[in-house]
């Protein structure tokens, strides 16, 4: 499983993992691409960690939006949180993500970042530099 950590302009760190699981400690404040779905489970752990902008896949939304729940969840928090269109980015892939996904669904806290539908995750990770 891909697990990268890259510094930011900002002093920020950006972790490109394929599985938010691997979270740890150091996350805090960081910015977050993830492989992984937005549904509760993956976003109660990003919860933990605090990020400043967590992006997961959008998994096709699913059954009863399932696959971005965590937009609520993370927003209630004042944390920002991104989904990609799992179309253009491969589900558990995070490098994939960072390079080719595209902002489907954002947060309240994401749109106050300047995350928008329809850009993509490397622009919206910039916008946090």
């Amino acid at each position: 499983m891909r697990r990268d950590q890259h510094p930011l302009p900002n002093g920020k760190t950006l972790w490109v993992i394929d599985s938010i699981t691997q979270l740890e400690a150091g996350a805090v404040g960081c910015v977050v691409v993830s492989g992984s779905h937005g549904g509760m489970s993956s976003s109660q752990v990003a919860l933990a960690y605090r990020p400043l902008l967590t992006v997961f896949n959008d998994a096709g939304v699913g059954k009863d939006e399932a696959g971005i729940r965590g937009l609520a969840l993370l927003g209630n928090e004042g944390l920002a949180c991104a989904m990609v269109d799992y179309r253009s980015a491969r589900i558990g892939d995070a490098q994939d993500t960072y390079e080719n996904g595209r902002v489907s669904f954002v947060n309240a806290p994401a749109q106050a970042l300047g995350v928008r539908v329809g850009m993509t995750v490397k622009d919206a990770c910039a916008l946090t530099a």
